[in-house]
């Protein structure tokens, strides 16, 4: 009888519990890499574990935001390994609930991966001390865009940091519901534009709705006329204010009897399948452009953060950060890439496949690490 590797208790913390499809997207994506190659038993440190061990494959799910330090550690120390990512996770607000596990796991001598995380904005020295101090003690950090290894470097992070890229861009499509688009009221004989809002927060300071609600209404406007368009609102996260958002940019619309909202609510992999039906696309969000790159659709983006800004960056996508946009700029972006969709698709479909090899990368650097027994070196700051 062969014998079995022994399983390996992973713990996974992040953004998850259902809140954004995105984030879906990554831990779906991760948990789908690390069982092709190890046995492992996985607990995910969720706002929502009810819908996370709905969604996902998983041993265990568990309120990461309902416990107490102490109910945290207990949880931790039963683990050999804790994952930390991925997505943009590491910003002022936020920065202390999600370190708060990475701290007792090096408290307890469990070793930490940083998996393709982003990071920003990061101004409070506190924050930043604390990422500086704990990411140090990591066994392995890898980021999703260039601009976070830029951060954490300057930050003081003297650790390695590996750029690889964001694991939402190895998901596998889901099959849809029978006839989806027609139970949203779609018109499937028009030419379907997706469109991606987001809320402000404290990882978009700076977005100004009024700005973009005017920019995203006349930008919609002007599809419906020159394309013959009806425009589609993919909300990605339905229990946040996406839908809000959403109706508040065809409340300004001059045509808003040819825009409608999805109602219904989807997987990260549905929304993929659902993607394919589009002809192109304009958006805010990370992971509704992933989408729409994943299907080799042509799109044109807002970028409101530096993971956007990275992304684009890796497609060869020039396109000027939100707040420089206006609406005749905005316009002129949309036509050119709709008259050039054939040579934007061909780009997408040319650099694609580097990308998903970077996204791979991660859960291989991961692999390694477990199968090696753990010897990764950490770096320990000088004084510590």
């Amino acid at each position: 009888m062969a014998k079995r590797n022994p399983i390996i208790k992973i713990g996974i913390s992040g953004s998850y519990g259902g809140y954004n499809l995105g984030d879906e997207a990554i831990l779906e994506s991760m948990i789908a890499q690390l069982r092709k190659a190890l046995d492992l038993e996985i607990t995910v440190f969720s706002r929502d574990p009810k819908d996370t061990l709905a969604r996902h494959k998983v041993e265990k799910a568990v309120p990461v935001r309902k416990m107490t330090r102490a109910e945290s550690a207990q949880v931790v120390g039963q683990l050999d390994l804790l994952i930390l990512g991925g997505g943009g996770i590491l910003f002022d607000s936020e920065t202390k609930s999600f370190l708060r596990e990475v701290a007792l796991a090096l408290e307890k001598h469990i070793p930490v991966i940083v998996y393709a995380i982003s990071a920003g904005p990061l101004h409070d020295p506190t924050n930043q001390a604390l990422v500086r101090d704990l990411l140090n003690q990591a066994s392995l950090i890898t980021v999703r865009d260039r601009n976070a290894k830029a951060l954490l470097e300057e930050l003081g992070v003297i650790q390695e940091i590996i750029v690889t890229a964001d694991p939402a861009l190895l998901l596998k499509p889901e099959p849809l519901p029978e006839e989806a688009l027609r139970r949203e009221h779609i018109d499937g004989t028009k030419t379907l534009v997706g469109m991606s809002v987001r809320e402000p927060g404290p990882a978009s300071p700076d977005i100004s709705t009024e700005h973009y609600h005017a920019l995203l209404a006349n930008a919609a406007d002007y599809m419906v006329d020159r394309f013959n368009a009806e425009v589609v609102f993919i909300p990605m996260e339905r229990n946040m204010r996406d839908l809000q958002h959403a109706h508040a940019v065809i409340s300004q619309m001059l045509r808003p009897q040819h825009a409608a909202v999805l109602r219904s609510e989807y997987s990260s992999g549905q929304i993929l399948s659902l993607m394919e039906n589009f002809s192109f696309a304009v958006g805010m969000r990370l992971h509704f452009l992933i989408f729409a790159a994943l299907q080799h659709v042509p799109f044109v983006a807002l970028p409101y953060a530096s993971k956007v800004g990275g992304f684009l960056e890796d497609l060869k996508m020039d396109t000027p950060p939100l707040h420089l946009v206006n609406a005749g700029r905005l316009i002129a972006y949309i036509d050119t890439s709709w008259d050039k969709q054939q040579r934007v698709r061909a780009n997408i479909v040319r650099l694609l496949p580097g990308l998903q090899k970077r996204a791979a990368q991660t859960n291989e650097l991961v692999v390694e690490f477990i199968m090696s027994g753990f010897r990764r070196k950490s770096i320990v700051p000088r004084g510590k």
